[in-house]
């Protein structure tokens, strides 16, 4: 058995440019904040430099009494002469407290900005980018969430687009950290002895060549580790859903291992990339080791042997103070490689991220959409081919002409397409073909390709088998059939009691309104994940409500009543006959009684229509249906067995 997945391996074809350069389009938005954040990182930076060479001058010029020039001299903040009187040298030690104390003040001021301005940022480009993710997957068409599973798109939406805001919420400031202290820190070690910053420095290309190579060497395996993961999203997601399935078939053992091997997988995978990553660590540790030791000893030498201040010798001040910014230097050096794993775990995230919204959709609206005032609802299908990907053919040359108002019943086996059929009429698929002449869906004569997509399904309602309930209370989960209702519902922002009364009579019409009255809240109860603490008859009651609430001219049930008793599907039929009589219908039958009064009935079979008209001639005619007719009639008999 092939393994699962999260169908997610080839999105990345779809990036458009680099998918870093994408993610920092998003952070222009905020360019403002963004440059003012960045300024006050460098000054919190630069301000950092200060104490150590603060430290310097009072080793030098306050304490030992010499009168050699240091960073703070060659700036005018410090006299140049040697001071020598006790008077003088406690002066510029307080001199030089106020200016550590100034640069303390001015690190917290500028710190508290530039973490702030950069760190909400972050967090705005976050939410920017996991709505316009949502938006976009919202707008894909059904074939791609047939191929797409959900717990692949959840680890998008949420670990990846988390990971992207973790990368711009630190690493971007380390970015700034390493520029700025490194940097600064050559400026200054420069200006104190050229020959021990080249050996202080050396390390710093070194790293990062070595960086480079290792984002290379690494990247492979941080795409792997990303697939792994969402494979192991989607398993658990699987299992979480299926939970009645597998205590049904009490298939814990079978799951356990299944999630298991998975897990196993991504830890081979973890354990792999974390020995690459803590080499590559302790070999940069290793470098700076080596580079630390060096300086000691050349400067040491040249403090012992020389004479301070001259032929590039150090001062004991100068000396103290490469100690103080190596610790500084290399800190961040070290980050580099880090910064380099976590660089190419955002860059595998954008991947996925900017290539699932590079992903157009299949189903759009045309340049110029087709926006009628009403709809009356005559439906024509012409030659209507379809098939799903590379498959064969679903449905097969099906032309068949529904005048508005009219309701239609389709029956056949499972597997005929009569489901297909009737999504091609809101577009969730597209006919086979490109124009008109290949066939097509024509709503009031007008090709459902030409109308504007919103405008068409505001005038579709649709009833599933399955129908899918939102985790709210039962008037939200009505009122999701009426865009003005859904407002009012959930956000209270119009009519609240106008459109209660509306959802109540929507209720009503679907025969609802009594087992409604009977739970605990009423229409404020909840109905839970999926709508779980509701029977499956009363979920479709819900969905039939809902359905009805926007008034459409069109609407489709697809086996809407399997799932009530006898008695309710009478209830529902009996108002469904009453409601339908101004709208086109559709209604696919798993129990005939419920289209015996259609003013048409159309049988599939293998994609093909193979007999058509009322349910009269239908049965007259002796062929398929009558022997489907004849077969549940015997069924339903009082006292009917298998063997009657």
């Amino acid at each position: 058995m092939p393994p699962d997945h999260g169908g997610f391996e080839r999105v990345r074809d779809n990036v458009d440019g680099h998918p870093m350069v994408s993610l920092l389009a998003y952070a222009r938005t905020y360019w403002v904040r963004l440059t003012l954040g960045v300024l006050a990182a460098f000054l919190t930076r630069f301000a950092r430099l200060v104490p150590p060479i603060v430290v310097a001058a009072a080793i030098d010029r306050a304490i030992r009494q010499s009168g050699e020039a240091g960073v703070l001299t060659d700036l005018g903040v410090l006299p140049a002469a040697q001071i020598t009187t006790q008077a003088a040298r406690l002066a510029l030690l307080e001199r030089l407290v106020a200016i550590a104390v100034l640069a303390y003040l001015v690190r917290s001021v500028a710190r508290f900005v530039s973490r702030y301005l950069l760190q909400a940022t972050a967090q705005k480009v976050q939410r920017d980018l996991r709505n316009d993710t949502y938006d976009h997957i919202q707008h894909l068409s059904m074939s791609f969430f047939a191929d797409h599973q959900t717990g692949g798109l959840m680890s998008i939406l949420n670990s990846d687009i988390n990971r992207l805001e973790q990368f711009l919420n630190t690493e971007f400031r380390q970015l700034i950290r390493v520029v700025a202290t490194v940097g600064g820190i050559a400026v200054v070690l420069w200006t104190y002895s050229p020959k021990l910053a080249l050996v202080a420095l050396a390390p710093v290309p070194i790293i990062g060549v070595a960086s480079g190579r290792f984002l290379t060497w690494i990247e492979p395996r941080y795409k792997s580790i990303r697939e792994t993961v969402a494979r192991l999203n989607t398993r658990l997601e699987n299992n979480l859903g299926g939970a009645a399935v597998i205590k049904a078939f009490d298939r814990y053992d079978f799951e356990r291992q299944r999630v298991a091997r998975q897990s196993e997988a991504y830890h081979d995978e973890k354990v792999s990339a974390l020995r690459i990553r803590r080499g590559f660590f302790a070999a940069l540790r290793l470098l700076t080791g080596v580079v630390f030791v060096i300086v000691l000893f050349v400067g040491g030498t040249d403090i012992i042997t020389g004479v301070p201040g001259e032929n590039g010798a150090l001062t004991l001040g100068g000396f103290t103070l490469f100690f103080l910014l190596l610790r500084r230097l290399y800190s961040p050096m070290r980050r580099v490689g880090k910064s380099a794993n976590k660089y190419q775990l955002a860059m595998s995230s954008a991947e996925r991220v900017f290539g699932l919204l590079g992903r157009d959709p299949e189903i759009t609206s045309p340049e110029s959409p087709h926006r009628p005032a009403t709809v009356d609802g005559d439906v024509e299908f012409d030659s209507v081919t379809f098939s799903y990907g590379d498959r064969d053919p679903v449905l097969r040359d099906v032309s068949l002409d529904v005048p508005a108002g009219d309701t239609v019943g389709l029956a056949g086996p499972t597997g005929a397409g009569k489901s297909t059929l009737l999504k091609l009429i809101a577009r969730f698929h597209d006919v086979d073909g490109n124009g008109a002449a290949d066939g097509g869906v024509r709503v009031d004569g007008v090709d459902v390709r030409d109308y504007d997509l919103q405008t068409l399904r505001d005038e579709i309602g649709i009833v599933e088998q399955d129908p899918y309930l939102f985790s709210g209370t039962v008037a939200e989960n009505i009122a999701y059939g009426d865009a003005d209702a859904l407002e009012a519902e959930w956000y209270g922002e119009g009519d609240a009691e106008a459109t209660r009364e509306r959802i109540v009579a929507a209720a009503e019409a679907a025969e609802a309104e009594a087992f409604v009255r009977e739970l605990p809240e009423g229409y404020d109860t909840r109905v839970g994940e999926r709508g779980v603490k509701l029977s499956g008859g009363q979920r479709q009651r819900i969905a039939i409500a809902r359905a009805l609430l926007n008034d459409p001219a069109v609407i489709i049930f697809d086996e809407a009543t399997s799932d009530v008793d006898t008695e309710t599907e009478e209830l529902i039929q009996e108002s469904l006959d009453r409601l339908v009589e101004e709208r086109t219908a559709f209604v696919i039958a798993h129990r005939l009684s419920t289209i015996r009064d259609a003013d048409q009935v159309v049988v599939l079979e293998e994609g093909e229509i193979t007999e058509r008209g009322t349910h009269d001639e239908l049965v007259a005619a002796d062929g398929a249906y009558a022997d489907l007719w004849g077969r549940q009639a015997d069924t339903e008999a009082p006292g009917a067995t298998a063997d009657d």
